[in-house]
């Protein structure tokens, strides 16, 4: 299948005047598998304007590809999980190689726009050229690199390496013309230490509603133990998201519901090995299923057919701050998710609205995920109260508020959104001063 289509035809809006503006996208990921990337390309295209996307490789992804306004360039960088050096590496030959596409076609023909996307923060100097030659710069923070990077290598909060991390994030914030980021959480984050407030719009990780269309709260499961009970998780399978806590609760678990199984999706990882050798050192080889990393199309169809979604994350600097969009895309195919009590979340969701267990114990876990089988009537409204938080973020809400956004960076008399998403009249001019 080609992986550049599309469920729906692109349909060009002329209503924000930017059909025909040129725009570069640089992501240290895979396309289109990194779902955020893929929804800004597929906002700006539906807009009219044409985009240079340049990404990481996949191995039977052609380097080169073009379709319907999507000029995409894959680097061929294999993005590895490792140490401290090993990133450094990675992103400092991603950098190089994308500022010099960048220079080379924008001295060919300008570009209006630059959209980065974290990580590295320090990916923003691909766009010095293409800004020095005119172009508008938005540099899109998904994580906050100082939490992660905290989170993965256990560093102290306080070590050299998280304050130089802190101040190339201040300095790759400034150069930048527009920031945005992912939810509240990260926005205090931001604001706190490296620039003022109204510099940073949040645009939620909400999906795409062509993709996961909405469903009214239902369930297939009613209570019986003799019925197949399937709890899902799909993202990254690393430490700190925390599959093995979900091998952990499963095990509980069976003692009540002997049906149950674990579905996991993602791509294949060290960590991942482990945590099947563990599964199998508990007997549970033929309830604990790796199925591989899926499209998001395919993973739609997935959710549907499980009964739960879990975010069993670990507790850590970066979990405490994270909003999962996998949560919002359960809840748009009406499915319960099972989800850490952390400040990330508990932003936008309550008990009423939300399954919560504590951050890390996988004893919790269980104890919700046999409270989201034995109880499916409360759980019916715990999930319908859900989607209306949902439906206050959907993609077409949050989609609308970044095309607004560029449309403010880049016309003359737009309508643009502050930092909480009101919209502004502005006063830009052609040559985009204030």
């Amino acid at each position: 299948m080609d992986i550049l289509s599309r469920s729906q035809p692109v349909v060009y809006s002329a209503s924000l005047g930017l059909q025909g503006k040129r725009v570069a996208m640089v992501t240290f990921s895979l396309y289109p598998y990194d779902a955020r990337p893929r929804r800004a390309v597929e906002a700006l295209l539906k807009e009219g304007m044409s985009v240079d996307l340049i990404c990481l490789a996949e191995e039977k992804a052609p380097k080169r590809e073009a379709s319907d306004g999507l000029d995409i360039f894959r680097v061929p960088i294999t993005h590895r999980r490792g140490d401290k050096l090993s990133y450094a590496y990675n992103y400092s030959a991603f950098i190089l190689i994308s500022g010099s596409i960048l220079a080379l076609r924008s001295l060919k023909r300008r570009y209006d726009l630059v959209y980065v996307h974290n990580m590295p923060d320090v990916l923003v100097l691909s766009s010095l050229v293409p800004k020095a030659l005119g172009a508008k710069v938005i540099l899109d923070l998904h994580d906050p690199m100082p939490e992660l990077m905290t989170t993965i290598f256990n560093l102290d909060k306080e070590s050299l390496s998280v304050r130089l991390m802190q101040r190339l994030e201040k300095w790759s914030i400034a150069c930048a013309n527009q920031v945005i980021t992912v939810n509240v959480a990260c926005q205090r984050i931001f604001a706190s230490r490296s620039c003022r407030p109204e510099k940073i719009v949040v645009v939620m990780n909400s999906p795409d509603e062509e993709i996961f269309p909405f469903r009214s709260s239902y369930r297939s499961v009613n209570g019986v133990p003799s019925k197949r009970f399937v709890i899902m998780y799909h993202g990254s399978l690393v430490e700190r998201n925390g599959v093995d806590l979900a091998v952990d609760a499963l095990a509980r678990v069976r003692e009540a519901v002997p049906a149950a199984e674990l579905r996991v999706y993602g791509h294949k990882t060290p960590f991942l090995e482990r945590v099947m050798d563990e599964a199998r050192n508990k007997g549970l080889q033929d309830c604990v299923h790796y199925l591989g990393p899926r499209r998001l199309e395919d993973l739609a169809r997935e959710i549907e057919d499980c009964d739960v979604g879990i975010i069993p994350n670990h507790r850590s600097a970066f979990a405490e701050i994270n909003t999962p969009t996998r949560i919002f895309e359960y809840l748009a195919l009406g499915k319960p998710v099972i989800a850490p009590r952390a400040a990330g979340i508990c932003d936008y969701f309550d008990d009423r609205s939300l399954v919560f267990f504590e951050l890390g114990d996988a004893e919790d876990l269980a104890r919700k995920t046999e409270y989201v089988f034995c109880h499916p009537n409360e759980v019916i409204e715990i999930v319908r109260r859900g989607q209306e938080v949902y439906r206050e973020h959907s993609w077409r809400t949050e989609r609308r508020r970044l095309t607004e956004l560029v449309a403010g960076l880049l016309c003359e008399g737009v309508t643009r959104v502050d930092s909480t998403g009101r919209q502004r009249h502005s006063e830009q001019s052609a040559d985009g001063r204030h």
